[in-house]
């Protein structure tokens, strides 16, 4: 398993896929590249990829097997990520699940059930962390709160379960605080979601000593 002794090493991942005239995929590029700055100016390695474009699988494994930290920066279509991301990780990953980022799902076959079994145990990238960042059009209100109707008192992270299930299940055992610009299409508030989000990562990522 992976045994980093600092984190200095961010791979973000622009997991915007664009629909014409609808989402053009500026906020998030706009979000990704700050990122990218901000992490450099602190000291920080950073390697990109955009999950919509064209990638070489074992490039990507190879990107991850480097990085101390992922930045996951994605909008959020129909309550997750859109389906090119979703595609990324259902290749990258998969192919990954050999031993480069987990070994299958931790699992026996002569002890395959159980309390014990050791289900999503394989993870191999252990002292590595993840922070997810979102462009979301609702409101911050929609959250935390019983008497709202969709979500019904869960919160940001209960919707995210499913991806940080999947950090989870390759080994990454820090999840970074979620940052979300709310409201971006009906109440946007962009400038100050920018502002917000330096205050963020300087909070979590701290500079790089020489």
């Amino acid at each position: 398993p992976y045994k980093g002794l600092s984190m200095k090493n961010i791979l973000i991942i622009n997991a915007h896929h664009r629909v014409p005239g609808i989402s053009e995929g500026a906020l998030n590029a706009t979000f990704a590249d700050k990122a990218k700055s901000l992490l450099e100016a602190r000291g920080y390695v950073v390697k990109t990829t955009k999950s919509e474009d064209e990638y070489d699988i074992q490039e990507e494994i190879e990107k991850h097997l480097w990085a101390d930290a992922v930045l996951i920066q994605s909008p959020v279509y129909w309550m997750g990520p859109p389906w090119s991301f979703k595609k990324y990780m259902d290749t990258v990953y998969l192919a990954g699940a050999g031993g480069a980022l987990c070994n299958d799902d931790g699992r026996s076959r002569s002890n395959p059930k159980g309390p014990k079994a050791g289900y999503g145990t394989g993870g191999t990238q252990q002292g590595k962390k993840y922070m997810v960042s979102l462009t979301f059009n609702a409101p911050l209100e929609a959250f935390n709160d019983p008497e709202e109707y969709l979500f019904q008192g869960k919160s940001l992270d209960d919707l995210l379960m499913p991806l940080h299930m999947t950090y989870r299940f390759m080994g990454y055992d820090e999840t970074l605080p979620t940052f979300a610009a709310h409201d971006v299409l009906k109440n946007p508030t962009h400038e100050q979601d920018f502002i917000d989000f330096e205050a963020h990562l300087d909070k979590h990522f701290p500079l790089v000593s020489a």
